[in-house]
């Protein structure tokens, strides 16, 4: 575990309203919080990053269906159409996932930001969202 992880479990895969959400965090006393939300739970102004999250996996394709999902908070280089005058390059937030799927032939696999760039998700409202679950409380 990093310093923070959201955990997101899809008891049935390719069904993508029914989860299990699991914030694992420190506490400001410094100890590990376990915090778990359902599709119920889920605070109604943080569904639509959710949704993002959820768009990502969907993306995968039919042939292999989330089963678990890892989501991380990290950095990486801003997205520009050319390059930067300076060379340089700027660093921004983003939320990184790992996912496990399962197909119909019973087998799983792990895929990353590495094989699927929509893996890695730098909109400011998932990067909100992640901070919201894993905020000291």
């Amino acid at each position: 575990m990093n310093n923070a992880e959201i955990q997101i479990q899809f008891p049935r895969p390719g069904q993508w309203n029914k989860f299990i959400l699991t914030a694992i965090y420190r506490d400001a006393d410094g100890y590990i919080r376990t915090d778990r939300y359902t599709q119920d739970d889920m605070p109604a102004d943080q569904a639509p990053a959710m949704q993002a999250v959820v768009v990502a996996l969907v993306g995968m394709g039919e042939d292999w269906q989330a089963s678990q999902v890892w989501a991380r908070l990290g950095h990486v280089l801003r997205d520009y159409p050319f390059p930067p005058p300076d060379g340089a390059g700027e660093w921004i937030e983003a939320i990184s996932l790992t996912v496990e799927a399962v197909n119909d032939q019973v087998g799983r696999r792990i895929f990353t930001p590495a094989q699927y760039q929509e893996f890695t998700i730098t909109d400011p409202a998932a990067v909100a969202f992640f901070k919201y679950f894993i905020t000291n409380k």
